[in-house]
């Protein structure tokens, strides 16, 4: 089967997937505090397989799927955000809210990516019936629940991130041969290299989007490869 020149499959992989975040010095930390926290939730994916032989220790493959994804963030940002009522250079003057519920502080942020990654695999040689290898490359992950156009924000508990990003993946695994097919366990990290966040409306309070100056989804899979 290594010897054609393309070739297909499938994978299931179970995800953990987090939020990288870069928090406003003044709206997202108090002091050494940090104000905002992430929860990463264990997920699943699946997708399918395409490969092109490059020759005897190189492939080509890319491996679009879907991946079911939920982080819950919590934002303790109400007491020290109303000391900027007035105004400062990270926000404009807001009337603050009465109270902070737990609405208001805990988003429940729920994800589906498209992942459509592009992976150059070097191999080693065959021994007896494995073979491990290495992967590296390029992803296009389309988020279909990012409420980037949604005229929602945090206000009314809509969490808005985008929708078309970019990362890059590594992965390392051992390919195991049987009769009729292989199997491939594998370890992949993929890693954001955009913005995500999407800012809340000018005339909403900062205690949600302007706390946080970059946010970026990180993940580690375990895969499961047939082919």
């Amino acid at each position: 089967m290594d010897l054609e020149k393309f070739s297909y499959g499938f994978y299931l992989a179970g995800n953990n997937f987090d939020y990288k975040m870069n928090l406003n010095p003044v709206l997202g930390m108090d002091g050494n505090k940090n104000l905002v926290e992430s929860k990463s939730t264990y997920s699943f994916g699946a997708g399918l397989i395409g490969k092109m032989r490059l020759n005897e220790f190189f492939d080509l493959r890319i491996e679009p799927g879907l991946h079911f994804v939920q982080r819950d963030l919590t934002f303790n940002t109400f007491d020290n955000s109303n000391q900027y009522t007035g105004g400062s250079n990270y926000n404009p003057p807001f009337t603050p809210l009465a109270e902070f519920t737990d609405t208001d502080s805990k988003k429940i942020v729920k994800s589906t990516y498209l992942d459509v990654p592009i992976l150059l695999e070097i191999h080693g040689d065959r021994w007896y019936n494995s073979r491990p290898y290495a992967a590296a490359g390029i992803n296009y992950l389309m988020n279909l629940q990012s409420n980037e156009t949604s005229e929602s924000d945090n206000q009314q508990n809509v969490f808005r991130t985008t929708t078309h990003n970019f990362g890059w993946s590594a992965e390392i695994g051992i390919q195991f041969y049987f009769e009729r097919f292989k199997l491939t366990p594998a370890i992949r990290g993929t890693f954001f290299t955009n913005n995500e966040l999407v800012a809340d409306k000018a005339t909403t309070p900062p205690y949600w989007s302007p706390a946080i100056s970059t946010l970026q989804s990180r993940a580690f899979m375990f895969v499961l490869k047939f082919e």
